[in-house]
């Protein structure tokens, strides 16, 4: 269960939040825990975490491992901070920052390099969806972000479908549709890696994810978790996900 808090909460905010959080979550072990607050904010949220099962990650990477680019992080950066995931490509990424898969990929490469573990977001937007693109879509972004990878590297990656009509607009894929989707992708990683590689990749659903809704989703056998965005600022709110 991931939490994307997107450019939200100071050092001040992350350190409440987590004072709150982690009585919720003490005993949570039958998932994985990760936060990703902006940047600003990894340490804090490092220090807050010390000796629980939480774990932290950065919500952008850059593909470089250092140089003249002002205003970027670095994998290595990341870590240094006590970051172990690191989201790559979220659509909002895509829509304002022109993110694409060729970036992403490269981005994918240097958060493996670093020894982070990437969560590669793909989804449709409506348009696409309301002309029966979804699947194209969806191929083509996981053969854009993965397919040059060796199959031990792909076995560290982490998939976040995002249907991108469904992200802060308070709509939800039904688990019907997110079901569907997580299926065509995970045809597409047999196709590339082989079925041992399909059946053990992890495939988050992130879009408008609530307390009311989690059960339903994760009813569904081909979603193995979620990505979280607004209701993951929220403590009771987003424990409330985790120990659904």
């Amino acid at each position: 269960m991931a939490g994307n808090w997107k450019m939200y909460k100071t050092p001040n905010e992350t350190c409440a939040f987590f004072d709150k959080f982690k009585p919720l979550v003490a005993n949570s072990t039958h998932c994985e825990i990760v936060i990703c607050p902006p940047f600003v904010d990894l340490p804090a949220a490092r220090d807050a975490c010390h000796g629980t099962h939480i774990q932290i990650g950065g919500q952008n990477l850059s593909w470089a491992k250092e140089g003249a680019y002002t205003g970027e992080i670095s994998a290595d950066m990341l870590k240094a901070v006590g970051s172990k995931w690191v989201i790559v490509a979220h659509s909002e990424r895509r829509q304002y920052f022109a993110e694409t898969d060729e970036s992403a990929n490269k981005k994918i490469v240097a958060a493996l390099e670093g020894g982070l573990i990437p969560i590669y977001c793909v989804g449709e937007r409506l348009h696409e969806r309301e002309a029966a693109k979804t699947h194209q879509v969806l191929e083509t972004q996981c053969l854009g972000g993965v397919a040059n990878l060796t199959p031990e590297q792909f076995s560290r990656v982490v998939i976040a479908y995002e249907p991108v009509w469904a992200i802060g607009t308070g709509k939800v894929a039904t688990p019907e549709i997110a079901a569907d989707a997580h299926r065509c992708i995970r045809e597409q990683i047999r196709k590339m890696f082989g079925p041992d590689a399909a059946a053990s990749c992890r495939i988050l659903y992130g879009g408008s994810v609530k307390p009311d809704n989690i059960r339903g989703l994760m009813a569904q056998p081909e979603i193995d978790g979620a990505l979280v965005g607004g209701a993951s600022l929220e403590a009771v709110s987003f424990a409330s996900i985790v120990n659904f």
